[in-house]
Formats: C-alpha cells, sequence, structure tokens
C-alpha cells in the first residue's frame, strides 16, 4: 500500500478529507520522529513502541575491495509489535 492509498483509507474510514487525512498522517510522523531526535520513546498500547537504538562503531567489510573499512556509531529508530498487534496478523 502506498501512502496515498493508505491516505485515502483513512479519509474513508475518518470521513475526512484526504487533504485532513494527509495532514494527520504528517503530524504523526514528524511527531514520531520530532520525539526520537531528542531519544524519546513513544509506546502506544495495543500497537507497539517507537524507540532509539545505539548502534556501536565496528569494523566492516568494503564488498567490491575486500578491504576493512571503520563503520562509525550511530543511532537508529526502532520499532516493536505490541502483542495485540502480532497476534492481530496472525
Amino acid at each position: 500500500m502506498t501512502k496515498a492509498e493508505f491516505i485515502e483509507k483513512l479519509a474513508l474510514k475518518g470521513e475526512t478529507t484526504k487533504r485532513q487525512a494527509a495532514e494527520a498522517l504528517d503530524l504523526v510522523f514528524s511527531t514520531i520522529s520530532e520525539e526520537l531526535k531528542k531519544g524519546e520513546q513513544i509506546s502506544v498500547p495495543g500497537f507497539g513502541k517507537f524507540s532509539v537504538v545505539k548502534r556501536a562503531a565496528r569494523t566492516g567489510i568494503n564488498p567490491r575491495t575486500k578491504k576493512k573499512i571503520k563503520i562509525k556509531a550511530t543511532n537508529a529508530p526502532k520499532f516493536s509489535a505490541a502483542k495485540a498487534l502480532k497476534e492481530s496478523v496472525k
């Protein structure tokens, strides 16, 4: 499902316009991004938890040249699905 298809479905289910559904969706995603940038966690009961994980610096291998390269430490977003969501997709 594309973002446009998702927005259309939200608009139908929410009995609203596509523009309002798109604005709401963008607001949700931007808020999640802002909170993750701060290092916060977002828990949505019955859906899941968004968090940030720290990946340590490590040594990797360039597959083309087979030379070792240093990969810097970084932060990455993580989503853990709630039990209710996992069970609903079985």
